[in-house]
């Protein structure tokens, strides 16, 4: 079952925002997370309220995803909830705006006359997500994704040898 946990104990996360936006957003941050998984903690989405906006955020301890968007944050908080199921509900909300909220170990997701309930994991179990350094460089993303799908489909999808599964990337300055 899907899951949410407040940070802060007693307080509650309360925020709105579009449900295009929302549903988006947690498609993209649900992209990368494992089919199967020996630590199920790592099939959940954390989601940071503050401010204006929220930062979705996943990490399988080999890839991590990040992405923000805007909304009307009225408690802010961070959310621990199960990517998965975030994104089945998200694909299915009616054209209206998402109301979400928690109390104890339950996240309310309100849209138009849906209403869903999930059940919370544990933010303080789940990993630090790595930080990014400074940006070193600039590649147009067709260029990239080009490039990636020219060599990708000589990648092993055979995971007995993780080796041969890689693609080689070699970063040099302009000469």
């Amino acid at each position: 079952m899907g899951a949410v946990q407040h940070l802060h104990d007693g307080r509650t996360v309360k925020f709105q925002v579009n449900r295009d936006v929302f549903s988006e957003a947690v498609s993209f941050a649900v992209k990368l997370l494992p089919q199967r998984t020996t630590l199920p903690i790592l099939s959940g989405v954390l989601i940071q309220a503050e401010g204006d906006g929220l930062v979705l955020s996943s990490f399988d301890y080999e890839v991590s995803s990040r992405t923000e968007i805007q909304a009307d944050v009225e408690e802010p908080g961070t959310v621990l909830v199960s990517g998965r199921l975030l994104a089945e509900i998200a694909g299915r909300l009616p054209n209206a705006p998402v109301r979400i909220s928690t109390e104890e170990s339950r996240i309310s997701v309100a849209c138009g006359s849906a209403t869903f309930t999930l059940l919370s994991m544990p933010v303080e179990e789940y990993p630090s997500i790595p930080e990014i350094g400074e940006q070193t460089g600039v590649v147009p993303a067709e260029e990239f994704a080009s490039a990636v799908a020219q060599v990708a489909v000589a990648a092993s999808r055979d995971d007995v040898t993780p080796v041969i599964t890689g693609v080689q990337l070699e970063v040099r300055r302009p000469t």
